[in-house]
């Protein structure tokens, strides 16, 4: 009954590790999402700057509005990129998905097939030999 049950914790500890392991991997998408987040939006303030460099007659209430416009539109922008490259990744993986799993049936078919053949062709083989 112990050997059952420490079969049972066995199994209990894997999904636990495995639940550890997924939810890893989600916290590590969300810190990379934020941080290639925040380097866009600091780009964006970059661009915005040397964008208002280019124009010293403002004055600085002038500036800072530009610049507040600016990176504003750069966000936007961004922000409808990713949600575009975001539904094309999407489709591409359901794509693929699907790709694969068609050759994963065609190679289980190839095999499957090649495997009756051998049996097919031993049977053939130890007939022939028990007729002789």
């Amino acid at each position: 009954m112990s050997e059952g049950r420490r079969s049972g914790d066995m199994w209990m500890y894997q999904d636990q590790e495995q639940d550890r392991e997924q939810n890893h991997g989600q916290a590590i998408n969300e810190i990379e999402g934020f941080l290639l987040w925040e380097a866009e939006k600091d780009r964006a303030r970059t661009r915005a700057e040397a964008f208002c460099a280019g124009l010293p007659w403002l004055t600085d209430s002038q500036r800072r509005e530009v610049e507040l416009r600016y990176c504003q539109d750069q966000r936007d922008a961004s922000r409808a990129y990713l949600e575009r490259i975001s539904v094309r990744s999407a489709t591409l993986r359901t794509e693929y998905e699907g790709v694969y799993r068609a050759l994963r049936r065609r190679l289980i078919t190839a095999l499957l097939s090649g495997s009756v053949a051998v049996a097919a062709l031993l049977a053939m083989t130890a007939v022939g030999l028990t007729a002789r």
